[in-house]
């Protein structure tokens, strides 16, 4: 039986690109002209394939991909009670582009009963063998927080949630309900996904909130108390980790800052079992902040991009690693890409044969670096 505890020596955060014969379903899908099982049984022919290659390339977990999903968070969001899917009249702008344009907006109370992706974590669960152990990612409940107040979403979210203390504690409840959910379809890896630290950190961003009145402390505070009652009375052998992310759309990224000014919230403080992190570029500053981490926490450097084909130095990342291990005890170290391949349905500028390479290179270097 494989340990079920992330994170694993060589790592990945879970999505992969989409094979065309998905991209090509999903289109048909929308045109009306597949059904919603029609779709299905596609995605559940590439998910099986796609299994089969991670188990393949040694990895300790498996995901399905996102395959059945156009976006990372939004998704997730639009299956919570209260939460319905929008349209914006654009999307978000990232450096060189902008995304497609899908939001969430509350519709009523907030909860967390029959989310469906319980349904869809049961059937790669099922894929598991002996050697992998199924992971599932979902938005942090502070990326929820945040996009229900974009732009002029908060206009809708204060008709049914006029104070924070009741959106918080509803927001956190459904969450919670759906981790329990998750835990008893048999899931015992779960991993948070979370932005709103990448935007704290950057200039951009705070020069736009300052003008709210709103203050970093203030800010950092309210993504720290969703996210953490969320994970509140959880079973001592569920797995927590987070992924901190300054935005992943077609080889694009949206903030720029280090971890520094968050990290005595983050990782000092949020509950969770494992950080990982991006550390690709410059964008990311240096390790120096890792030293909040209490000595119970663990570190996946994402030190290999999943924006660009090109492997990375071998040396370079050696050197790298022997940085951060400055600040945090090398055993508590492990490595991925720094983010997913296909944050979005329409993937990063990288091919699949590209993705894998950079998969193999991910676990040569840390059998090496860890031998």
């Amino acid at each position: 039986m494989a340990d079920v505890h992330a994170p694993f020596r060589f790592d990945y955060v879970g999505s992969f690109l989409r094979p065309d014969v998905l991209k090509q379903a999903r289109a048909d899908a929308e045109a009306g002209l597949l059904s919603a099982e029609q779709l299905r049984v596609v995605e559940d022919v590439c998910i099986r394939d796609l299994v089969k290659k991670q188990q393949s390339a040694g990895y300790a977990v498996i995901t399905d991909g996102e395959f059945r999903r156009s976006y990372w968070h939004l998704d997730f969001m639009w299956g919570l009670n209260g939460i319905e899917h929008l349209e914006l009249d654009h999307g978000y702008f990232f450096h060189g582009e902008e995304t497609t344009h899908g939001s969430a907006e509350v519709s009523g109370k907030i909860s967390g009963e029959h989310h469906p992706f319980v349904e869809d974590f049961k059937f790669v669960q099922a894929l598991c063998d002996e050697h992998t152990v199924a992971k599932q990612c979902i938005p942090a409940p502070a990326q929820t927080l945040a996009e229900l107040f974009r732009e002029d979403n908060g206009i809708t979210t204060r008709k049914f949630y006029p104070s924070d203390d009741e959106l918080i504690h509803d927001l956190a409840a459904a969450y919670h309900t759906v981790i329990l959910d998750l835990y008893e379809a048999g899931c015992r890896n779960i991993q948070l996904d979370d932005c709103t630290w990448g935007m704290l950190v950057d200039d951009g961003y705070w020069a736009h909130k300052m003008n709210e009145g709103v203050s970093f402390e203030e800010e950092a505070e309210r993504f720290l108390t969703v996210n953490n009652l969320a994970l509140e009375n959880l079973p001592q052998d569920l797995t927590v980790t987070t992924h901190v992310c300054r935005g992943n759309y077609h080889s694009t990224y949206a903030c720029t800052g280090p971890y520094d000014r968050v990290a005595p919230y983050l990782f000092a403080r949020e509950r969770v079992d494992a950080f990982y992190l991006e550390f690709d570029d410059e964008r990311s500053g240096g390790f120096e902040c890792l030293a909040e981490l209490p000595t119970d926490k663990k570190v996946v450097l994402g030190l290999v991009t999943s924006k660009r084909p090109e492997l990375e130095s071998a040396e370079l990342i050696k050197a790298r690693v022997a940085e951060a291990a400055a600040f945090v005890d090398r055993e508590r170290l492990y490595l991925s890409p720094q983010c997913g391949f296909a944050s979005c349905e329409i993937g990063n500028k990288l091919s699949e044969a590209e993705q894998w390479a950079k998969l193999a290179h991910v676990r040569a270097l840390a059998e090496e670096i860890w031998a």
